[in-house]
């Protein structure tokens, strides 16, 4: 290797965050943490839903640090209206609502991820991080509260959809799903099958494409939907 090869390395644009909250001293103090380091710049913030709305059409962040709850428009609502107009932003939820019902409603909506505002703030930057690069943001904890909904409402329906016909995933793709449902993130995939993180990332983009799915906590709800997980997994 030359002594050249450090400088030629492409040098990357910070990550452009909106964020999106009722309360403007949380507001301030989120700015403070999440932009200490270089690679994240915040462009813009908003008080509620439909402001949240506005500014994001304006300003084409690259990720939304949205509150759940707020007035005239609720976070949940901005977000699925954010995901039609404007698809390529990723939208995390950041909330005080540990509510099973508002973290299903926020995968319903198309969040890519769901973080309590209790997390250390280093915490919402590295998910800041994860999330502009693909992956989904879902704590383990979360994650069971969210498969626990999911299979309750499917004891609901009284219906599970026939895997007939359905793509067929090889053993180490189920594998890679199981432990995508369980919320684990593509590093800790990888140490635990023993596989590079670049092959995790290429086994969840083959799952989606053959399931059609359009994110990690889709294939989620499917591994729950086809029984593919034991209870309490």
């Amino acid at each position: 290797m030359s002594s050249g090869d450090v400088g030629d390395a492409p040098v990357t644009d910070p990550i452009r965050v909106v964020i999106a909250d009722d309360h403007v001293l949380y507001r301030r103090g989120l700015q403070m943490v999440v932009s200490q380091d270089d690679d994240i710049d915040i462009v813009g913030e908003a008080g509620d839903g439909k402001e949240a709305v506005d500014r994001v059409v304006e300003l084409l962040p690259d990720v939304v640090l949205m509150d759940v709850r707020m007035p005239h428009t609720s976070g949940i609502e901005a977000c699925k209206t954010l995901k039609a107009l404007v698809p390529s932003t990723k939208i995390i939820m950041l909330t005080m609502s540990d509510e099973e019902s508002d973290l299903y409603e926020a995968v319903k909506a198309g969040a890519n991820g769901y973080l309590l505002k209790d997390v250390p703030g280093e915490e919402i930057a590295a998910g800041v991080r994860a999330v502009h690069h693909g992956d989904s943001l879902i704590s383990p904890s979360m994650a069971s509260k969210l498969l626990a909904e999911f299979a309750q409402m499917s004891r609901r329906q009284g219906e599970r959809p026939s895997a007939v016909g359905a793509p067929r995933l090889t053993d180490r793709e189920l594998e890679v799903l199981r432990l995508v449902a369980r919320g684990l993130a593509n590093k800790e995939i990888a140490h635990q099958l023993f596989i590079s993180e670049n092959t995790v990332k290429n086994h969840v983009r083959n799952i989606l494409e053959k399931l059609q799915l359009h994110s990690r906590m889709e294939a989620a709800m499917y591994a729950v939907r086809e029984n593919l997980l034991e209870p309490g997994e």
